[in-house]
């Protein structure tokens, strides 16, 4: 990415009445970051959404100065910027509408072709929470799973701990800018962290640890990976909301039942009976659901001519189902520019065709 767009992106970033879903249509209608800064606001105030406080926030020429002390300090601190549209912007979160723009990444691990799950629980976790979160892990290792989660106290620093002395990559996501490490008696475990992970953040270097924060970082952790865990929770948290965003990506949730009368099992009780989440009484619920247990098939040769009563938006999902083997739902959608519905709905006719076949985990598969 050339200088110059990265600077009116980062200004995009933090113009006000401009969030993360106004910015990319924005950037998908004028090309560009630098051109929407550019535009005339004649233009400017034809696309939806853009009103005159907008443009007017548009042409103050204080943000470019701000952004211009931000370029600056991601150019010396060598942060590496992970931009919605290229390729090392996690893919799953590459198809939530509402995901950041611009991410900041410390550490240079790579999400491309991972298995990656996030884990989340409450700050106050109990012996039982801290179990199962060590005892999950473990069992997953095989699998060389990524682990995502918060950087916060209990159940995230648990899950980043435990990933680490397996040999796991993690990564931590913040709900502050990088300058900084909160809680800072964490900031212990960052070299680690760093040499077989990442720590990522959508917020300046400068910005602070508020509560807002948090819970907007919690759409990240959402939507980067396959599937969110919660391994223990209150009747109220961060982790519920975690939930119910991952769960509005049309993404797995797990979650451990605990007894009636433990408080910090009462949030993951009440997710499953509401039939939000998939109830964790082991690894191998979680390994079932997302197909990790069966062997990837090699890919097989279709010929064209059985299959001359295919449409061409059936032929492009085999094509690419071809080619890459079995994909989950969202990823098929995301690759052909299909929305959801038309994907499922294609998939469906094409299941119906006895061409693909749907496998736990909204995976699926050329038979």
């Amino acid at each position: 990415m050339k200088e110059e767009e990265l600077l009116y992106l980062l200004a995009l970033q933090k113009t006000k009445g401009i969030g993360d879903i106004i910015a990319k249509k924005l950037i998908t209608a004028l090309g560009s970051a630098t051109q929407v800064f550019n535009e005339k606001p004649s233009k400017l105030s034809k696309l939806n959404g853009i009103g005159s406080v907008v443009i007017a926030n548009l042409k103050d020429t204080s943000i470019l100065k701000k952004a211009e002390k931000e370029l600056n300090y991601i150019q010396q601190h060598k942060l590496q910027v992970l931009y919605f549209l290229e390729d090392a912007y996690p893919i799953r979160l590459k198809h939530c509408i509402d995901a950041p723009i611009l991410m900041f990444q410390k550490g240079n691990t790579s999400f491309k072709d991972k298995k990656i799950i996030s884990i989340v629980g409450t700050r106050n976790m109990t012996p039982y929470g801290k179990d199962c979160c060590e005892q999950l892990i473990n069992d997953l290792k095989e699998f060389n799973p990524m682990i995502v989660s918060g950087f916060a106290y209990g159940v995230d620093i648990c899950a980043h701990k435990t990933a680490l002395k397996n040999g796991l990559e993690t990564v931590a996501i913040l709900g502050n800018g990088l300058s900084k490490i909160y809680p800072s008696v964490h900031k212990k475990y960052e070299s680690e962290i760093l040499t077989n992970g990442a720590i990522i953040s959508e917020f300046w270097h400068h910005d602070e640890p508020l509560r807002e924060h948090f819970l907007q970082r919690n759409r990240i952790i959402a939507g980067i990976s396959e599937a969110t865990i919660v391994i223990e929770s209150a009747e109220k948290g961060g982790s519920l909301v975690t939930a119910d965003i991952a769960d509005s990506y049309n993404r797995d949730v797990f979650a451990v039942p605990g007894r009636i009368t433990d408080k910090y099992s009462k949030g993951c009780n009440y997710l499953i009976k509401q039939q939000k989440a998939i109830p964790l009484t082991s690894s191998q619920d979680l390994i079932k659901e997302l197909s990790w247990d069966i062997e990837v098939v090699k890919s097989k040769t279709i010929q064209p001519k059985l299959f001359q009563d295919l449409t061409q938006d059936e032929q492009l999902i085999v094509n690419y189902l071809q080619h890459n083997g079995k994909q989950q739902l969202d990823l098929v959608s995301l690759n052909t520019h299909f929305t959801i519905q038309k994907t499922a709905s294609e998939l469906f006719n094409l299941e119906m065709k006895g061409v693909v076949r749907a496998l736990p985990g909204k995976m699926f598969e050329i038979i």
